[in-house]
């Protein structure tokens, strides 16, 4: 069953929009209050009255617009500014001594809510819009604005600006992330296909080359078809950014990867069909020793820890999956008659598995060279398992003095 990678969005405005939402409710009660204990002062304190009844039932009523950019629409910012401007043009109507004395609007501090709408939902360029309209009303309702006034109304244009301009910037980063998520999740399925048909259907393949070829007659046309589907395979597998130049004489494999026998993973397989998997099931354990076991004969030697290996079901395959191909390299170069040796260590922090043979080790470059020609073995059947794991697989060859291949998997102390 194929593993899914999900890719988890974040919004990174969606807390600015709930900050607004309580930056609202703050403010109307704010700018009511100012109105309670200074009513004695207005020349028409019904004109006041009126507006902040319809500044009540508006900001309540509209919380659900401030929720989200979606439904926060352009009509709703359109009335929402109108109120605040209205707001601000009434104050001398309401006061008349507010044209000559620095004193607070009606909506006060619950105009730059209205402005900061603007700048959530569109960026700097929709603050800088909204922001010089109450500037505007601001110096029109006080006639001859004080110092103080143009410090407010610059300190709104600015504040509001700065606010857009971040929030855009972090749409960008957004979008960035997630699609850098994207790639990563389908590189990473992309690898973990490309090693389940390095590990089964190119190896099957090039059996049926080597065969056919040795067969001869009808045999050995098949033989040829499978290799023309082997080196075509394994450029789809490669990305197609290597040309592949070798003949299908060239690309035998040798016997087909010796893997755990079925058995051994048939409780493993219906308990992942049933979701043990899930990482709810913090529980469930493999011994990897019963997964190495199958690998093991005359010309494997398993040395294993007298104490279970416990590993999750998913790191457990893959580790001896990485094991089964390191092995399969070893008689494919080797030849027949070379011994292995598998090495199991378990600790605390980690679980390390080493496998060593006495053949005639790889040559320089050797592995460079296969990678470059689609040959994707011990680049994903052996290091992207380890990788996805969080662990490193090293190489170790001398010409003439065998090979080792270190796999380490790290986990904490839970994974005992």
């Amino acid at each position: 069953m194929a593993r899914r990678e999900r890719v988890v969005r974040m919004s990174v405005e969606q807390p600015l929009w709930r900050a607004l939402t309580a930056y609202r409710l703050l403010t109307m009660v704010y700018a009511v209050l100012i109105y309670a204990f200074g009513r004695d002062k207005f020349e028409r304190p019904w004109v006041a009255a009126g507006f902040f009844a319809v500044l009540v039932v508006w900001t309540v009523v509209t919380l659900p617009k401030v929720a989200n950019a979606v439904s926060c629409t352009k009509r709703f910012l359109g009335v929402d500014l109108t109120i605040a401007l209205v707001g601000i043009l009434l104050t001398p109507v309401a006061d008349v001594q507010a044209r000559y004395m620095d004193g607070p609007t009606l909506p006060t501090i619950w105009t730059a809510g209205s402005v900061l709408a603007f700048a959530v939902k569109g960026g700097w360029r929709w603050a800088a819009f909204a922001s010089s309209l109450v500037a505007v009303a601001n110096l029109v309702g006080r006639g001859t604005p004080s110092r103080d006034t143009l410090h407010n109304v610059l300190l709104v244009w600015v504040a509001s600006i700065a606010i857009g301009y971040i929030v855009e910037v972090a749409r960008a980063s957004e979008r960035t992330l997630a699609r850098a998520l994207e790639i990563e999740a389908a590189t990473r399925e992309r690898e973990r296909l490309a090693r389940d048909i390095h590990d089964s259907v190119l190896q099957v393949l090039a059996m049926v080359q080597r065969r056919g070829t040795a067969l001869g007659g009808e045999a050995a046309e098949l033989g040829r078809m499978a290799g023309e589907q082997e080196v075509a395979l394994r450029t789809l597998v490669s990305s197609g950014l290597v040309p592949t130049t070798r003949t299908s004489e060239d690309s035998s494999l040798g016997a087909v990867v010796r893997t755990v026998d079925d058995a051994e993973y048939a409780e493993y397989a219906e308990g992942r069909a049933g979701g043990a998997d899930d990482p709810t099931d913090e529980d469930r354990r493999w011994d990897l020793r019963t997964l190495l076991a199958p690998l093991a004969g005359s010309a494997v030697t398993l040395a294993e820890p007298g104490a279970p290996v416990l590993l999750r079901p998913a790191a457990a395959r893959e580790l001896a999956a990485a094991v089964s191909a390191a092995l399969d390299n070893v008689r494919k170069h080797a030849g027949d008659g070379a011994r292995s040796w598998i090495l199991v260590e378990d600790s605390p922090d980690e679980v390390i598995v080493t496998v060593r043979d006495d053949g005639p080790g790889i040559p320089e470059g050797r592995l460079a060279q296969a990678e470059g020609e689609g040959r994707l073995g011990v680049a994903l059947s052996i290091r992207g398992r380890l990788r996805e794991l969080g662990g490193t697989a090293e190489l170790i060859s001398v010409p003439g003095q065998g090979t080792e291949v270190e796999l380490k998997v790290p986990r904490g102390k839970a994974e005992r």
